[in-house]
């Protein structure tokens, strides 16, 4: 099985923070509530949510449970709290080199974790703001083509 680069999952990672700080610079302004259908099975259920709180809310808490104390110490003051990597590793003391290295491998775990988490995943990010629940969302089109194609294609026959 082959299993995605680890840019691909800096790249979802980028994706799912970009989207936080939208959220965040929208927080100031009141929030629409929106009525959503969560589909399952034979009943479908209706709730109200707030997506914007409730992404900052999600983001902020499934970091905070997949990283160590360390990673979310640089994941707190990088990301959330915006200091450039000079103010960074002076509170951390810590290099240059081992920062950013930090910081690569936050980037790849959240990015992994942001799209292989269940039952809703926060990438992408088109199905978490939607408006539509799926309990059992499957396969994303987004990773597809990392999927391996032994399922979908015979093995060719050898000639001799």
């Amino acid at each position: 099985m082959e299993v995605p680069c680890h840019c691909v999952f800096r790249a979802i990672f980028a994706a799912c923070y970009n989207r936080f700080r939208e959220c965040v610079a929208l927080a100031a302004q009141p929030s629409s509530v929106s009525l959503e259908f969560c589909q399952g099975g034979r009943d479908t259920r209706r709730s109200y949510s707030r997506k914007r709180e409730e992404y900052i809310a999600d983001f902020c808490l499934v970091s905070r449970r997949v990283l160590d104390d360390f990673e979310y110490q640089v994941f707190r003051y990088h990301f959330l709290m915006g200091a450039d990597w000079k103010l960074c590793c002076r509170q951390l003391k810590m290099d240059r080199g081992n920062f950013f290295h930090s910081v690569y491998r936050i980037q790849q775990k959240l990015g992994r974790v942001f799209a292989e988490l269940r039952p809703y995943p926060l990438f992408p990010l088109s199905e978490y703001f939607s408006g539509l629940i799926h309990r059992d969302p499957g396969r994303y089109p987004e990773l597809e083509r990392f999927a391996t194609e032994e399922e979908a294609s015979d093995p060719l026959p050898l000639s001799a």
